[in-house]
């Protein structure tokens, strides 16, 4: 029997108003690099974050995560808890949200090699995101990959309603 994989993100957010005058979010979410990635929108992005293991704590590999990816010094702010996931693939994710406001332009992401093309024994080197963004709900829910999308609802419930994540 294989072990679960799992993996540990950090959703930066900052408050914004929404459309209704209520308090709403905008989250900053990355576009995964690579040749799969690299002509896709939908679907394609992600809460950086990445895979850890035992004894690694998950917010200690949140934290190292976000750091690696976008080689940016994670901002100071209380962590709220998202919880966790399970995505399609099998893979556990927990996620927390910071809220803080960074300017992703002068972000140097982590890299990772893969032979490309495929077959050709050329090893090439590829961002582990290419490019970030501050999106509202509605679009981050869009550009997501669908096992992540919960977040960013637990995260507005959080944001609007005032509840705690794991009550939304």
């Amino acid at each position: 029997m294989s072990a679960v994989r799992r993996s540990a993100g950090l959703l930066l957010f900052r408050t914004v108003t929404g459309a209704d005058g209520r308090p709403d979010a905008e989250v900053l979410i990355g576009h995964m690099g690579g040749p799969f990635w690299a002509r896709r929108e939908t679907a394609a992005w992600s809460v950086p974050k990445g895979e850890y293991e035992p004894p690694e704590e998950p917010a200690a590999a949140a934290r190292r995560e976000f750091e690696e990816e976008l080689g940016l010094p994670l901002p100071d702010g209380a962590w709220v808890p998202l919880g966790e996931t399970r995505q399609s693939g099998g893979k556990t994710v927990t996620v927390w949200a910071v809220e803080a406001d960074l300017d992703p332009g002068p972000a140097v992401p982590g890299t990772f090699t893969m032979e490309w093309p495929r077959g050709s024994g050329v090893l090439r080197e590829f961002p582990e995101m290419d490019r970030f963004a501050w999106c509202t709900p509605d679009d981050a829910v869009e550009r997501l990959v669908a096992g992540q999308r919960v977040f960013v609802e637990r995260l507005r419930a959080y944001v609007r309603e005032g509840r705690a994540p794991s009550e939304a």
